[in-house]
C-alpha cells in the first residue's frame, strides 16, 4: 500500500505523526509537573529532551516534505 503513494506524502504523513507525539507528550510533561501523575525531575528531563527531538524531526521532515524533497530514501 506504501508503495503507490509517493515518498513525500509518506513523509508528511510521518511528520504529523511525530507531531501528534509530540502533543502527547507534552501532554505527558505537564501532568508530571502539576503532580497529576508519579514522577521527579528526571522523568521532565528525559521528556523535554524527547519531545525536542519528536519536534525537531517533525519540522525537518516537514518542511522537506512541502518544499518536495524526500529524504527517506
Amino acid at each position: 500500500m506504501l508503495h503507490s503513494i509517493p515518498d513525500v506524502n509518506v513523509q508528511a504523513l510521518i511528520a504529523i505523526a511525530l507531531f501528534a507525539i509530540a502533543l502527547l507528550v507534552a501532554r505527558i510533561i505537564n501532568n508530571i509537573n502539576s503532580k497529576k501523575w508519579p514522577g521527579g525531575v528526571l522523568w521532565v528531563l528525559y521528556l523535554r529532551v524527547l519531545l525536542g527531538f519528536l519536534l525537531a524531526a517533525s519540522v525537518v521532515l516537514g518542511f522537506y516534505a512541502f518544499a518536495g524533497i524526500s529524504i527517506l530514501r
